[in-house]
């Protein structure tokens, strides 16, 4: 699965960033004799931006802290392997092993990073993650090409050497004689959807992503430009009066009045609309509300704060 454009990695940049200013503002305030460095970095480290000191681990554990510096700075000299994994994940457990085997046989070829998706949900949200284990190469600071599920320590050979064989020219540290990288070549149903979309044809654009997305599970970026934009049409085909008018116990007119709410970039009101629901409704109608809710959730990160909120007040809600 090549992935070369289909995420954006500085969101997590720019946390770590943000948190690394803030210490340094902190430890200033603790000592100014650390703060007289130009660079604002800590005396012993280095500069912001520079890429890690090499190491001779093979396998790395790496937070959102820690993630630009052994990850992205990293990947601009070595070929960066990324293993996404949780405690409760049982394939897990199959295949962090092999990876590790062959990070330590590689001798320093390409190096190991493994992220704990519950410890790290922006990471995971980064990658738009939908199932674990998952698997993604960085090359020069970009995701190229990933894998899910457990594979065997014979394919996972095999899927470091394209690797090397296509990308390799572009890392400083790679094997000599490594082939050119190749031009990620544009999903022309994507650009067919896209295009559609430009020229006002919703449902067309709509239909299209929807297809590409039923045609293959894996492609999240057709898959959440349905359901956004399935999410747009819905909500401006309400009457924008139902926030006012809607009655507490009309399930319909209330989940239209959140529709609205969420179109006018008010998320803490139209969750707590459909929370409402679910408190006073059981049965069909409370599952119809939950329903919905859990599907407006995934129009956003799962990190933010008014998600993780909205979440704690659904199962209070409902338990």
């Amino acid at each position: 699965m090549a992935m070369t454009g289909a995420v954006d990695l500085g969101g997590i940049k720019d946390r770590a960033e943000a948190q690394r200013a803030q210490a340094q503002r902190a430890q200033a305030q603790r000592d100014p004799a650390q703060s007289d460095r130009s660079d604002g970095a800590q005396p012993g480290t280095p500069p912001p931006g520079a890429p890690p000191v090499a190491s001779g681990a093979s396998v790395i554990d790496v937070t959102e802290e820690t993630f630009e510096a052994e990850v992205l700075n990293r990947s601009m000299r070595q070929l960066v392997v990324v293993d996404l994994w949780a405690e409760w994940c049982g394939p897990c457990k199959q295949l962090s092993p092999v990876l590790e085997r062959l990070a330590a046989q590689s001798g320093g070829r390409w190096v190991l990073a493994k992220v704990d998706v519950d410890a790290n949900p922006r990471i995971a949200q980064a990658f738009r993650v939908q199932s674990i284990p998952m698997v993604v190469a960085i090359v020069q600071g970009q995701p190229v090409t990933a894998f899910n599920g457990v594979r065997s320590e014979a394919e996972i050979t095999s899927w470091i050497d394209e690797i090397f064989a296509q990308v390799g020219n572009a890392l400083p540290d790679a094997p000599a004689g490594a082939a050119a990288p190749e031009p990620e070549q544009s999903d022309p149903r994507m650009i067919a959807a896209e295009e559609k979309l430009n020229d006002g044809d919703f449902d067309g654009a709509l239909a299209a992503y929807r297809a590409v997305a039923e045609a293959e599970p894996e492609n999240v970026e057709a898959a959440s430009a349905a359901r956004n934009l399935e999410f747009i049409l819905r909500a401006q085909a309400h009457d924008p009066n139902i926030v006012e008018t809607a009655s507490p116990r009309d399930v319909d007119a209330q989940l239209a009045a959140a529709d609205v709410l969420l179109l006018s970039q008010q998320p803490e009101a139209a969750f707590d609309r459909i929370i409402d629901v679910v408190r006073v409704t059981n049965g069909e109608e409370r599952t119809r509300a939950r329903t919905r809710l859990l599907e407006l959730f995934e129009l956003f990160d799962p990190a933010e704060p008014f998600v993780v909120t909205a979440r704690r007040k659904l199962a209070s809600a409902l338990y």
